[in-house]
């Protein structure tokens, strides 16, 4: 089976899903570009996205983000992984919307929780209680992730391989995102 990426699939959701690393393996196995928001406003800034918050605060990451986001939507078509807050922004979610579809990597906070308290990466953790953090930005962004087109559940008994496949199935439902071309 040929598959063909014909819009850009912006993936959504919490730190911890799994949007990056499942992305990575979904691009590799559409023969498609893979793009992360995060690494691209870093190459732009010369920057880590934690030096970035740490020096110029949330509100000029997230300026800098809604830019960088827009115009990797109108470049290539690809697989795009997109940092937690991003898809809080009307502003991007309109442009994906616009120019491909979104996938919210919908997870369990338990799960988040276990694969992200050890990283040091992540800049709105860095509080007294990171746990009631994330807890709490769990909470704001459920209802907006859920406005995303589709949908896919993780789960810690998944592997990455078997994540990605996932999203696949998904996306095969939409035939002006994802064609089957047969021989």
């Amino acid at each position: 089976m040929i598959l063909k990426l014909r819009k850009t699939v912006a993936f959504v959701g919490m730190m911890g899903a799994g949007k990056t690393a499942v992305g990575r393996v979904v691009a590799q196995k559409l023969n498609a570009p893979f793009l992360d928001s995060d690494v691209e406003i870093e190459l732009a800034a010369n920057m880590s996205v934690s030096e970035i918050f740490s020096r110029d605060g949330e509100q000029f990451f997230r300026d800098r983000e809604a830019q960088i986001i827009k115009r990797l939507l109108k470049s290539e078509t690809c697989i795009l992984s997109t940092g937690g807050g991003a898809f809080v922004n009307k502003e991007i979610r309109k442009a994906i919307s616009s120019h491909g579809m979104s996938i919210w990597f919908e997870a369990e906070l338990n799960l988040l929780w276990s694969r992200i308290k050890n990283k040091e990466s992540r800049p709105l953790l860095k509080t007294p209680d990171p746990f009631e953090t994330l807890r709490n930005i769990f909470e704001k962004r459920q209802d907006i992730y859920a406005l995303a087109d589709t949908s896919v559940m993780a789960d810690k008994d998944l592997s990455i391989d078997e994540m990605s496949d996932r999203v696949i199935e998904a996306l095969l439902i939409r035939p002006d995102v994802l064609e089957e071309l047969h021989d």
